[in-house]
C-alpha cells in the first residue's frame, strides 16, 4: 500500500500538470487592455481564454518596441519577441489552432509613432509570420489563426494600398456612416466617453442604451465589431455591453472579466 500512494501523487500530478496546460475556453468578447503590462504578456490573458490583446507600439531604431509610453520600452521586449513568436509556436505545438475549436486570436497593435513609418516596418515585420495571420493572399482575404488589427496612428490610405497586406485598420464609429469594406476595418472602436455620459453606476440612460444598440447593429449590419475603450471595469456596465451585443469588452482585470464573461446569465 505505500508504494501506492507515491505512485497515485505522481499521477494526480502529471493530470494536474495536463488540465493545467490545457487551452482555457475561448471567450470572444474579452480583450486585454495594456496586455504588455501584465506579469505574462499574452499569456496571462491566454490562460483566461481572452481572444483579443492590445500591444502599445513604438518604432524606434527600426524596431517595433511594446510599451505605453516611450520611457516604458526596452530593446528586448519587440512585438516579436512578446507576441509573434509565442503565438507562432503556440499554433504549432497545438496543431495549429490557438484555441481548440479554432477560434480566431486579434492581435491589437496600437501605433504610438508615425503611421507610415511604423507600418512599413510592421509589414515587414509580419511576412516571417504570414502561416498563421490573415490577409491577402493572391487578392483575397483569407482568414486564418491571428487577425492583426492597427489602432492608434493608422495609416489608412498606405494600408489600403499594400495588397499584399497581413494586417486590418481598426475605424471609429464616424466610420460606420462610409466606411471602407469589412476586411480592410473589421473592427470599430472609440472613446466610450465620447458618445455616453454612463459609467455603470444606476441604470443607463433610456437613450443612451437606444444608441449603444443601434450602434451596434449598424456595425454587423456591416459585418464589423464594436469595442469601446475608457470603459470602467465593472461587471453592471459589462452587462449592458453584453445587451447590446458589444463584440469586445476590454478589462485591465483579468480574472474579473474572465468571471464574469464565464458566468451562466
Amino acid at each position: 500500500m505505500s508504494k501506492l500512494i507515491p505512485l497515485l501523487l505522481v499521477c494526480l500530478t502529471i493530470a494536474a500538470a495536463a488540465r493545467a496546460e490545457s487551452p482555457a475556453p475561448p471567450l470572444p468578447q474579452a480583450h486585454s487592455h495594456n496586455d504588455y503590462e501584465h506579469e505574462r504578456p499574452l499569456f496571462d490573458a491566454l490562460d483566461r481564454g481572452f481572444c483579443n490583446i492590445e500591444a502599445d507600439v513604438h518604432l524606434v531604431d527600426g524596431k517595433l518596441l511594446v510599451g505605453h509610453d516611450p520611457e516604458d520600452v526596452a530593446p528586448q521586449r519587440t512585438l516579436q519577441a512578446l507576441y509573434l513568436d509565442p503565438l507562432q509556436k503556440l499554433i504549432a505545438e497545438r496543431d495549429g489552432k490557438i484555441f481548440p475549436d479554432g477560434q480566431r486570436l486579434t492581435l491589437l497593435v496600437d501605433f504610438k509613432t508615425d503611421g507610415p513609418a511604423i507600418y512599413q516596418a510592421l509589414a515587414k515585420a509580419l511576412k516571417p509570420y504570414e502561416a498563421i495571420l490573415s490577409g491577402l493572399h493572391d487578392g483575397q482575404w483569407q482568414p486564418r489563426q491571428v487577425d492583426v488589427v492597427i489602432s492608434g496612428n493608422r495609416p489608412i490610405d498606405v494600408v489600403e494600398k499594400d495588397k499584399k497586406r497581413l494586417a486590418s485598420i481598426d475605424g471609429r464609429v464616424d466610420d460606420l456612416e462610409n466606411g471602407p469594406p469589412a476586411d480592410l476595418m473589421p473592427l470599430i472602436s472609440d472613446n466610450w466617453t465620447n458618445h455616453f455620459t454612463w459609467q455603470g453606476k444606476g441604470p443607463i440612460p433610456a437613450a443612451e442604451r437606444a444608441k449603444l444598440h443601434a450602434l451596434a447593429k449598424t456595425a454587423h449590419d456591416q459585418n464589423r465589431r464594436l469595442r469601446f475603450w475608457a470603459t470602467p471595469d465593472a461587471p453592471a456596465f459589462w452587462q449592458e455591453l453584453q445587451a447590446a451585443n458589444v463584440d469586445v469588452i476590454g478589462a485591465d482585470d483579468h480574472p474579473l472579466l474572465q468571471s464574469h464573461l464565464s458566468s451562466p446569465k
